[in-house]
């Protein structure tokens, strides 16, 4: 959450800085608080931190009003130097609390939950493309009417594109690659790159890329880059559409990334299928007022024939009848037609959906923390393989019902 440009953050550094994940959301939420009329963006590098900040308030708005109110932090908060820094801008506060208290009480299952807190928001910022965009009919719940930004286009390689029409909605949104950043190439996905012996290397095969300037509007490309710290036609695995041009640089929509779903037999979808095929399904859910909380994707190869499975954490009770008819509706949603031959072949089995218990993204947030990953850089993996056993074996030990899918007789 980020005050005026002069002093962008809220919270302490010390809360940044500390040592615990959990200790300094519960402060961020509380610090938010505090300033929430001096609020103008809320911000965070994913879209999936967002919504899941304010899953988190959800949860725990009624002990942070205590907080307001007595001025005295939760016990929750253990970091001493945490405390410190929380101890010098936590005052008692009861009327604060009494003010979010009737606020938080008034609203209808969270909606608008933003402006009702944080008046002088203007907008809410950060990555709200590819894997990102299935959390965006929950941002906008939360955001009411408050405009929803997508950041520009940056990876660990370098900045790519920057987002030159903000007030697009984030499923509009397109990147205008910056020629400066790096030297980049394109590869047509119409080409089959499979033989190249070196997938992040392209030095030893005949160049089959195009350059900025010669790819076509309309086409799909993976983006290669080479840039000044060293990487050398370094293939991203991005999956871009191009949709114009920007005076002579192009204009790219992200649209998945490459491979992400290992093949069983000639079927090839990608993040962006199981994507839509998720969409599909879930609004079966929405029609029973249901959620999907989060979902991910597993290729059970060891069976023969092989097959899919999806996971699911639903917020609601729903029907065995609802469940297995959204497993019915995820099967069928898989366009690719390498799948449906098989499918109807029987060369890939019925496609399973397993339903988690609540929490279980969450489980596999604090396991990937615990690793040591930066939690704002954190994305649920879409497809869990098999030498992530770590992560499969959270997802099979919470699973607490399972369908398979009759889509196919």
């Amino acid at each position: 959450m980020m005050k005026a440009i002069q002093t962008p953050s809220c919270s302490p550094d010390a809360v940044f800085f500390g040592p615990d994940f959990h200790q300094s959301l519960y402060c961020h939420l509380l610090c938010g608080l505090i300033f929430h009329e001096e609020i103008k963006v809320i911000y965070s590098t994913f879209a999936h931190n967002i919504v899941q900040s304010f899953r988190t308030f959800e949860a725990i708005w009624e002990e942070l009003c205590t907080d307001l109110r007595t001025g005295v932090l939760s016990t929750r908060i253990t970091d001493p130097s945490v405390r410190t820094a929380m101890s010098k801008i936590l005052k008692p506060n009861p009327d604060l609390a009494d003010k979010i208290h009737k606020k938080c009480s008034g609203l209808t299952e969270w909606y608008g939950l933003i402006p009702e807190i944080f008046p002088n928001t203007k907008y809410v910022y950060g990555v709200m493309t590819g894997s990102m965009e299935p959390y965006l009919k929950k941002l906008r719940h939360y955001a009411g009417g408050i405009q929803l930004q997508s950041a520009d286009y940056g990876a660990s390689e370098g900045c790519i594109g920057v987002n030159v029409n903000p007030s697009l909605p984030p499923e509009s949104t397109t990147f205008t690659v910056l020629p400066n950043n790096g030297y980049y190439e394109f590869l047509p996905l119409s080409q089959d790159t499979n033989s190249d012996p070196d997938p992040n290397n392209l030095a030893s095969v005949k160049p089959i890329s195009v350059g900025l300037t010669d790819v076509k509007v309309g086409k799909e490309y993976e983006v290669v880059v080479t840039n000044v710290a060293g990487l050398y036609r370094y293939r991203l695995g991005d999956v871009v559409k191009v949709t114009g041009f920007h005076n002579s640089t192009p204009e790219l929509k992200f649209v998945c990334r490459r491979n992400l779903m290992p093949s069983i037999n000639i079927d090839k979808n990608t993040e962006k299928d199981l994507q839509l095929s998720v969409e599909a399904a879930s609004k079966l859910l929405a029609a029973e007022k249901l959620e999907l909380v989060d979902f991910t994707s597993h290729v059970d190869l060891l069976s023969e024939p092989g097959y899919y499975v999806i996971f699911w954490e639903v917020n609601g009770e729903a029907s065995d009848e609802l469940l297995h008819e959204c497993c019915n509706q995820l099967d069928l949603a898989f366009a690719d037609a390498g799948y449906v031959i098989s499918r109807k072949i029987n060369t890939i089995g019925p496609l399973k959906l397993r339903v988690l218990s609540k929490g279980t993204f969450q489980k596999i947030l604090d396991h990937y923390i615990q690793q040591g990953i930066v939690p704002n850089q954190f994305k649920t993996p879409r497809c869990v393989g098999a030498v992530n056993q770590s992560v499969l074996r959270i997802l099979c030990d919470n699973v607490v019902k399972s369908y398979m899918s009759t889509a196919y007789g």
